[in-house]
C-alpha cells in the first residue's frame, strides 16, 4: 500500500480546492468558499507512481453546509495532454513539486475506480499507511470489467461528472454529496450495476452517508 506522509503541503490541499472549485459547474456557492476537509479514502496505484485521492471537503460559507467530492490524483511530473485537468501544483515536504489533478481525467484513477467497484482493488484509508478502509462498501454485477487501464472523456455537468466505462456503462461521480438519512450504508441504487458508498463527519459530530460513484448502464 502506498506510503503516508506525515509532511507538509504548500499550497494544501485545501487551498488548492478553495480557488477551483468554483470554477466548476457543479458548484453551488455563490462566492468563494469557506472549505473544511472532512473525510475520503485512497486507493493505490499498483505502479507507485500516482497518488490517489477521494477528499471530502465541505464548504461553510453557505446557510447549509455542502459536501463535495474531489477525486484527486497527485503525480511527480505533468501528465500529458491533461493540462485541463490540473488543479495546480504544490511543494510536498517529502516528495518535493507534485502536479495536483481532478482525477477524473486520469486514467490511474479511473483504472483503479473500476478494479474497486469490480471488487479487484480495496479502498484504503485516507491518512493511514497500510490500512484499509472497511467503512467504503461497493457492489457490481453484470460482466467482470476489464483490469486494462481506462481512459475515457469525462464530461461534467451541474451535478457531476460522467465517464464513459466498459460494457456499454457511464460512471457517474456525485461532485456535490447527498447524505441519505438512517445509519445504515446506502447500497446500490436502483437501476445501477455498481456502485461505491462511504461516510465522513457531519457539522453536528453525526456520521454522514452517501453514495458517491455508481455504474449505470449508457
Amino acid at each position: 500500500m502506498a506510503v503516508i506522509h506525515k509532511t507538509t503541503l504548500t499550497p494544501t490541499k485545501v487551498e488548492l480546492l478553495t480557488s477551483w472549485l468554483p470554477t466548476r459547474p457543479w458548484y453551488r456557492g455563490s462566492g468563494a468558499p469557506e472549505l473544511e476537509r472532512t473525510g475520503g479514502f485512497r486507493l493505490d496505484d499498483p505502479a507507485g507512481e500516482v497518488g490517489i485521492e477521494f477528499m471530502v471537503v465541505t464548504d461553510r460559507s453557505t446557510p447549509e453546509p455542502t459536501a463535495y467530492l474531489a477525486p484527486l490524483t497527485y503525480r511527480g511530473a505533468p501528465l500529458a495532454g491533461a493540462e485541463d485537468a490540473l488543479i495546480g501544483t504544490t511543494e510536498h515536504g517529502v516528495l518535493g513539486k507534485r502536479w495536483v489533478y481532478d482525477g477524473c481525467h486520469d486514467p490511474v484513477l479511473t483504472t483503479e475506480l473500476l478494479a474497486l467497484i469490480g471488487g479487484t482493488a480495496p479502498a484504503v484509508a485516507q491518512s493511514v499507511t497500510d490500512t484499509p478502509d472497511h467503512e467504503v462498501t461497493r457492489s457490481h454485477t453484470g460482466e467482470p470489467l476489464p483490469s486494462a487501464p481506462h481512459t475515457p472523456a469525462p464530461v461534467d455537468d451541474a451535478d457531476g461528472t460522467g465517464l464513459p466505462a466498459p460494457h456499454d456503462t457511464v460512471l457517474r461521480v456525485h461532485r456535490v454529496l447527498r447524505p441519505v438519512p438512517g445509519t445504515e450504508m446506502p447500497g446500490c441504487p436502483e437501476g445501477a450495476v455498481g456502485h461505491v458508498a462511504t461516510g465522513w463527519p457531519g457539522p453536528d459530530g453525526t456520521r454522514l452517508r452517501a453514495v458517491f460513484m455508481e455504474l449505470r448502464a449508457a
